[in-house]
Formats: C-alpha cells, sequence, structure tokens
C-alpha cells in the first residue's frame, strides 16, 4: 500500500524535478570531464612552447642542447629567491656539462605587490638574462620593468657578484649603478634586490644545482 505522502502531486513534482537536476548534473560534469580531456594536451604543449620561447630570450640555444623542461631540480622555500612555496630550476647542459640554471625569484617588495622574476645564471656566475614573468606595478611607472615596454631589464645581462660589489647593487638614487625613472624607484629597487638575491642563492648552492642528473 503506498504511502499518501508519496501520493502528494507536490511531493511527486519535487521528487521529478531533483532527478531531473541530477541528470543535467551528471550530463554537465561528463561534459566538462570531455572537454578538458580533450584540451589538456594543447594546452599544456602551448605552455611548453610559451616556457621555451622565454627560456630562449634569456638563455641562447648555442649555449646548451638539452631538454630544459626535462632536467629539473625542485627548490624548496628559500629567503633568497623569495619562494614561499616550492619552485622549479631548469639545469641548462651542453654535451652533459652543466653550462648553466634558470630560477625563478620573486620580489615581495614591489609597489604594488609581488614581482615574478626568471633568472638565467651561466656556470661562471655571470647572468645570461633576466625576465619579468608577472607584475601588478602601476601601468605607465612599473611597466618599464617589462621587456615589452622598456629594455631597462637588460641592464642585468653580463652581471654578477664578482663584477660588481655588493654595495653597487642598488639604484643610482640610493649610490647604485642601475638606472631608474624618476618618480618610480620602488619598483626597480626591488627587481635589483630580488636579482642580486638570486645570485647568492646561486653562489651557495652551485655546486648541488650543478650536481642534477636527469
Amino acid at each position: 500500500m503506498s504511502s499518501p505522502l508519496f501520493n502528494s502531486p507536490l511531493i511527486k513534482n519535487a521528487i521529478k524535478t531533483a532527478i531531473t537536476m541530477l541528470a543535467f548534473a551528471f550530463i554537465g560534469t561528463s561534459l566538462l570531464a570531455y572537454v578538458f580531456d580533450i584540451t589538456r594536451a594543447p594546452i599544456e604543449a602551448s605552455e611548453k612552447e610559451a616556457r621555451l620561447a622565454l627560456f630562449k630570450e634569456i638563455l641562447p640555444l648555442k649555449l646548451y642542447n638539452n631538454d630544459l623542461l626535462k632536467e629539473t631540480v625542485e627548490i624548496s622555500p628559500n629567503d633568497l629567491l623569495g619562494n614561499r612555496t616550492s619552485t622549479t630550476a631548469n639545469i641548462a647542459k651542453y654535451n652533459n656539462k652543466t653550462v648553466g640554471v634558470v630560477l625563478e625569484a620573486i620580489a615581495h617588495d614591489g609597489y604594488s605587490g609581488d614581482i615574478k622574476l626568471l633568472i638565467a645564471i651561466r656556470a661562471d656566475g655571470s647572468i645570461s638574462g633576466v625576465r619579468v614573468l608577472a607584475h601588478k606595478e602601476t601601468p605607465g611607472l612599473g611597466d618599464y620593468i617589462d621587456i615589452a615596454h622598456s629594455k631597462w631589464i637588460k641592464l642585468f645581462d653580463d652581471e654578477s657578484v664578482s663584477k660588481t660589489a655588493e654595495t653597487h647593487w642598488q639604484v643610482k638614487k640610493d649610490g647604485g649603478k642601475f638606472d631608474y625613472m624618476v618618480g618610480a624607484t620602488i619598483t626597480p629597487r626591488a627587481v635589483v634586490k630580488a636579482v642580486l638575491k638570486a645570485l647568492q642563492f646561486y653562489e651557495l648552492n652551485k655546486q648541488a644545482l650543478f650536481a642534477v642528473t636527469p
């Protein structure tokens, strides 16, 4: 004998609505999973190409002949690099001999927040190139640290702690050697400081980085 409760038109309608919603939810989830599955490979390939293109800007292809994306080492949170979570260093090799490393560094003292950097350092401790990966600096004032808007970031090319004393790793306004945009000193200060710290990290850890094997 059926319960009068389930014979109620209101209850029947609620059950029917619930079943319909569950069916749509299932179909929607299945479609999302399918779309994710078929687009994952192209997205990963695109990200890989973009990453390699950026590597080429700061580390010329003639310097290495290995796959930078495959030879990596995990870097634990470190004050010198500013990474609060683990990050990845890419090891450059030529005929299996380590010739450089690409590090990620974060300046937490930018004018409007974090400034994320990619820094390529040769085996001799000199900088091959630096690029800004992301920043939130004020448009017009902070954008000049981006290679798309200015050549300022190339001031670090070939710099090293042996070439330039630590006391000179400042903007000219503070007695250092690095140019800056008038009215915008916080941003370059943060970048100069972060690049110096990355070089210091390299000097302290190069033996461990060079010992990395595929």
